[in-house]
């Protein structure tokens, strides 16, 4: 039996004036529970151009079971904590993918290992 992935849209509305220090946490999250949970498939986070405290977060995760054991991660439980008086508003809308594709990232090609970065 194949387990169901779980696919959600975090809509976040930031406080304007921790904008900055918001990101920061977040793109540590992000880091740390793609490099250490294989349950965690994707995180992808985007703000508006014109309304950058409107953030939207797309999460996959393997299973349900995958989803819940990031919300116990210390990374997790840190930006929680961390975050908690910066996000006014949080929705979270559990979607069905219809088609989801995605081309490597530009710079990931085969490299002869001179590139800095």
């Amino acid at each position: 039996m194949m387990r169901e992935q779980v696919v959600r849209i975090a809509e976040l509305e930031i406080d304007p004036a921790q904008i900055e220090p918001y990101r920061a946490l977040l793109s540590e999250e992000i880091e740390a529970s793609i490099d250490n949970e294989p349950g965690v498939l994707m995180l992808q986070a985007v703000s508006e151009k014109e309304r950058p405290e409107q953030i939207r977060i797309l999460e996959i995760y393997a299973s349900r079971e995958a989803y819940e054991a990031h919300l116990r991660t210390p990374h997790f439980l840190k930006y929680k904590d961390g975050t908690a008086d910066m996000v006014k508003s949080l929705r979270l809308i559990d979607v069905e993918p219809i088609m989801m594709r995605a081309k490597r990232a530009a710079g990931t090609e085969k490299t002869n290992g001179n590139e800095l970065g």
